[in-house]
């Protein structure tokens, strides 16, 4: 730890040029006698560091010192913050490492900024949705390091039926994690077979120290794509032909991207503007209450179960909230 406190301190200096004593201390969450201590180290070490007594001074490198990689440009070693998302890094237990390789980077180059934070300051990423929470994931940290450790683990989740107890305790190889839409999700192998698993419905968890081979040629983006193709394909089990008015057309996606992808949609009517579109829904019961989010601007057409089903849940609604 210490070690790597030192090095990240010489790259804080090289790129930010003076820094005070109760800065490095406020960065590295240590006391400044312990900064006093590392500097002596650097010095001892060989490297060029100097004082700066008084008001206004700190630490600092002679002008000139300066190590350097080669083969990487200012925009490559910028966009390293963003690469893999620092809000997920984090979540992961990796916001040290991130920091210490962005330093690295943009100190390696000859017209380093003297502020690394540059991208960070003008860019965010909050890949959750509006009026949303990420959902609480203790074991996350310990599934990341049963991943990079290619560690079997044993759990018992949480499953999304009517009674949500837990069921029995499932043995799975780690593959990887995926963040999407704010939620994270495990994919793990059992024998031949690759299942995905929501961490925050993990209920208990358990990381062996028995590793296991990864498939050969596995890629994790790849096999999430198509597994995420698969997934919303096979929901969309019937087709619907709906009449929807301009504001309705503009509320659509609502009903899902994949579901729009395939959708039939015929010119506006020169009368009212409303459009007719065919596209495919889930089982009826869910498609009607996707539907109530279009309010007065769809008319269901086709099949009559769905026309039915959107009339009871109308009903329902108007009697529950009459005056």
């Amino acid at each position: 730890m210490a070690t790597s406190r030192l090095v990240s301190m010489l790259l804080m200096l090289q790129v930010k040029g003076r820094v005070t004593a109760q800065a490095l201390a406020d960065e590295f969450n240590v006391s400044i006698r312990t900064v006093y201590r590392d500097i002596d180290q650097l010095s001892a070490a060989g490297v060029p560091v100097y004082a700066d007594r008084g008001p206004g001074g700190g630490f600092a490198l002679l002008d000139g010192y300066r190590a350097k990689l080669t083969g990487i440009t200012r925009a490559e070693a910028e966009t390293l913050s963003i690469a893999g998302l620092t809000g997920a890094a984090s979540d992961l237990g990796l916001s040290e490492q991130l920091r210490a390789a962005q330093l690295k980077l943009v100190t390696a180059l000859p017209d380093a900024a003297p502020d690394t934070s540059r991208i960070g300051s003008r860019l965010h990423i909050d890949p959750v949705g509006w009026y949303q929470r990420p959902s609480p994931t203790p074991w996350l940290t310990m599934l990341a390091g049963a991943v990079w450790e290619q560690k079997r683990i044993s759990m018992q989740y949480r499953t999304w039926n009517a009674s949500g107890e837990n069921e029995g305790v499932r043995v799975r190889d780690p593959l990887g994690l995926v963040l999407k839409g704010g939620e994270w999700y495990l994919v793990t192998r059992v024998r031949t077979q690759l299942r995905t698993y929501r961490v925050s419905s993990i209920a208990q968890l358990t990381v062996h120290d028995e590793t296991f081979e990864r498939p050969e040629g596995f890629d994790l983006r790849d096999e999430w794509t198509a597994a995420v193709e698969s997934f919303e394909t096979s929901l969309l089990k019937h087709t619907a032909r709906l009449r929807l008015s301009p504001e309705g057309m503009t509320r659509l996606h609502r009903l899902g991207a994949a579901a729009v992808e395939q959708a039939q949609i015929s010119l506006p009517s020169e009368q009212d503007g409303w459009q007719e579109v065919t596209l495919p829904v889930e089982q009826f019961s869910y498609a009607a209450e996707q539907l109530l989010g279009l309010a007065g601007h769809v008319e269901v057409l086709d099949p009559p179960q769905l026309r039915e089903g959107l009339r009871k849940l109308g009903e329902q609604i108007a009697t529950l909230n009459a005056g």
